[in-house]
Order: structure tokens, then C-alpha cells, then sequence
């Protein structure tokens, strides 16, 4: 199962801060952005099939970030 979020992460830091912490606390997802894309998007990948969506916007929100699911 693949997730894709809006985000307001404009710089590559961040980016890869945060891509370090989801990987820390979600081992058994892939995290990427993709910063170039107008909406800065953040794809979240599970290895099982599932996702929980509701934990990882609790999650960026966290770390400080807005985040939003982008519909299919």
C-alpha cells in the first residue's frame, strides 16, 4: 500500500530529517519526497499492505509539519 501526502517541506534537510525519523519509528515503511512537485509530496510505502495514515499525519504534525492525504 502506497500513501501519498501534500506537505509543506521545502528544503532537503528537512526532507531527509524527516524521511530519518519516520524510518526510525515506522521500520517497516519506505519514505520518500518528492520536492520538485508542486505540492511536496511525501510517498509512504508499507512492506505488509498496511498503513496506518492516521498515525503518520500524527507523526508529522509532531515534527511539525502540515501534511494532508492527496486523493487518488
Amino acid at each position: 500500500m502506497v500513501e501519498i501526502f501534500r506537505t509543506n517541506v521545502v528544503n532537503k534537510n528537512k526532507a531527509k530529517q524527516i524521511v530519518d525519523a519516520v524510518h526510525s519509528n515506522f521500520e517497516r515503511y519506505k519514505v520518500n519526497f518528492d520536492l520538485e512537485d508542486c505540492d511536496r509530496i511525501l510517498r509512504v510505502e508499507s512492506n505488509n499492505g498496511r498503513l496506518d495514515v492516521f498515525k503518520i499525519l500524527q507523526f508529522l504534525k509532531c515534527q511539525g509539519l502540515e501534511a494532508e492525504v492527496l486523493p487518488d
